[in-house]
């Protein structure tokens, strides 16, 4: 089932993050601004979601976190978007087009840095998954892509 809210479309420019998603976690994260965080309707709660990322020219599958990230405590709400393929570089200034189609799990606070990078690495073998079956697959051609 589908929660509420979804599909939803966002798009804006990848802003530089807290530096955590590729350092400490070995998962990098392209990052919005407030401004894309803001315009979230409130029915989409805090949580893992999964979907697609148009980036470059190429559309790839990818899990979101939004949310507060317990772990680190953070101050403010972000969206942080994991890009499921391996890019050169970092995205810096390119526009990030994304489409979240589910939900994967509520967020969550963390014992250890290595909880975290398991339940990570857990949910993007999920999103993996999800994304192929058609329910889902069929967003990666959404008008809002072109």
């Amino acid at each position: 089932m589908t929660p509420k809210g979804l599909p939803h479309f966002a798009a804006g420019t990848i802003i530089k993050g807290f530096g955590r998603g590729s350092k400490q976690l070995g998962i990098p994260t392209a990052n919005f601004s407030e401004e894309v965080v803001n315009k979230l309707p409130e029915s989409i709660s805090t949580g893992i979601y999964f979907g697609w990322a148009k980036i470059l020219g190429n559309i790839h599958k990818m899990v979101i976190s939004i949310g507060w990230n317990p772990y680190y405590k953070n101050e403010r709400k972000s969206m942080e978007t994991h890009i499921m393929h391996k890019f050169d570089g970092n995205l810096y200034d390119n526009e990030l087009k994304i489409g979240i189609v589910g939900y994967l799990r509520p967020e969550k606070n963390f014992e250890t840095l290595e909880a975290l990078i398991a339940a990570i690495n857990e949910d993007i073998a999920n999103a993996d998954k999800l994304l192929d079956e058609e329910q889902y697959a069929k967003y990666k051609n959404d008008a809002f892509f072109k």
